[in-house]
């Protein structure tokens, strides 16, 4: 695959090494407001800033170049990338996280919110702790694991918090952390007085983000609509 990178920081440089051991060429860099050629690609990997990244998706979309897309803060225009994708009948796949584990993490998660919804007992918790170069909070996958809780529960919202303090019975509490060199770590817990139940990722590196979105790319390239990761790695 001939790939353009939108986003050159430490997530786009992993992608390159593990996108160049695997056969495929970087025929763009593009960082913030440079100008390029889309064509020259054959798929588009976004890991850029919330401002640029519409603007990358609808740009492939309109020179029928497939994209993905990992970059987080930009979901208030998610449904606008989706009408052009269809438009132009473009291949999307947006994921708020493309790690391997993180997606089986994520079926772990929707299946022990519908077991743990009957018992009310049990006070539930969202934590995620990253560096403190991280722009957005609480994370995008943070926000993923809350909203697959609230559709498999009868939670109906999220809260950003502190101390892990829930206000609101009915809201997934996320708790969210920021130290300096810190792995993301992404932790969901239930608490009783007689027991806990938790489910926790832990990212020792980008390697896994960046393989899932190469093999995201690899899966996407000859198909045309709007998929997951779910499809990609074919669970739940």
């Amino acid at each position: 695959m001939k790939i353009a990178l939108f986003g050159y920081g430490k997530m786009g440089k992993e992608i390159e090494q593990i996108a160049l051991k695997r056969g495929h060429e970087i025929v763009l860099k593009i960082r913030e407001n440079e100008k390029y050629d889309i064509s020259k690609a054959d798929i588009g990997i976004d890991f850029s800033v919330p401002n640029a990244a519409l603007h990358n998706i609808i740009s492939c979309f309109k020179n029928n170049i497939p994209v993905i897309s990992g970059t987080t803060g930009w979901l208030d225009d998610f449904d606008k990338a989706l009408t052009v994708c269809k438009e132009n009948k473009g291949s999307f796949i947006y994921a708020s996280n493309f790690s391997i584990g993180v997606n089986l993490f994520f079926e772990l998660n929707k299946s022990l919110a519908k077991m743990m919804n009957p018992h009310k007992d049990y006070s539930l918790d969202v934590e995620e702790i990253h560096h403190t170069k991280k722009l957005d909070t609480p994370s995008g996958t943070a926000i993923s694991i809350a909203e697959q809780i609230i559709k498999n529960s009868s939670k109906s919202d999220w809260e950003l918090i502190e101390n892990s303090v829930n206000q609101d019975s009915n809201s997934v509490p996320i708790s969210a952390k920021r130290i300096l060199d810190t792995p993301g770590t992404h932790k969901v817990s239930y608490t009783s007085e007689i027991d806990s139940i938790e489910i926790k990722h832990i990212a020792n590196n980008r390697k896994g983000f960046a393989l899932g979105a190469i093999i995201a790319a690899e899966w996407l390239i000859k198909k045309n609509g709007i998929y997951t990761m779910k499809d990609v790695l074919n669970i739940g």
